[in-house]
């Protein structure tokens, strides 16, 4: 649950990084914010990995770029679900997945797989 919440925050950093760039993201209030990014983690842990299965066809053909298409449509779907968060259009919410994406990857690699800063000890005999 802890490593949930961990990630949820650092979605909810995205969002607000993606709220601020674009024009087409807006939340009424902080607490629309964390909501959003709550709402999008069980978007992104329950519906997009069945939808990546379904579409796997397209993702193959396109190279993988079909999966920022799924993205957009996952950041949408959260934006069509809560009243307190909005997406203006199709390349907001391409741009603003993107940014949640790219932050996301930062986060992962900084913080690692388990939702805490990782130190690895190296010994020599």
């Amino acid at each position: 649950m802890d490593n949930f919440l961990f990630r949820a925050l650092i979605a909810a950093a995205g969002l607000w990084l993606a709220e601020v760039w674009l024009d087409g993201i807006s939340f009424d209030s902080g607490t629309w914010l964390l909501a959003s990014a709550i709402v999008l983690g069980v978007i992104n842990g329950f519906i997009r990995p069945l939808l990546m299965i379904l579409t796997l066809p397209f993702t193959v053909i396109t190279l993988g770029f079909f999966v920022l298409l799924l993205n957009a449509a996952m950041l949408a779907l959260a934006a069509w679900l809560l009243s307190g968060f909005h997406v203006d259009g199709f390349w907001s919410a391409f741009w603003g997945a993107l940014i949640v994406s790219i932050v996301s990857g930062i986060g992962s690699w900084i913080f690692g797989p388990q939702g805490g800063i990782q130190v690895k000890v190296i010994r020599r005999d």
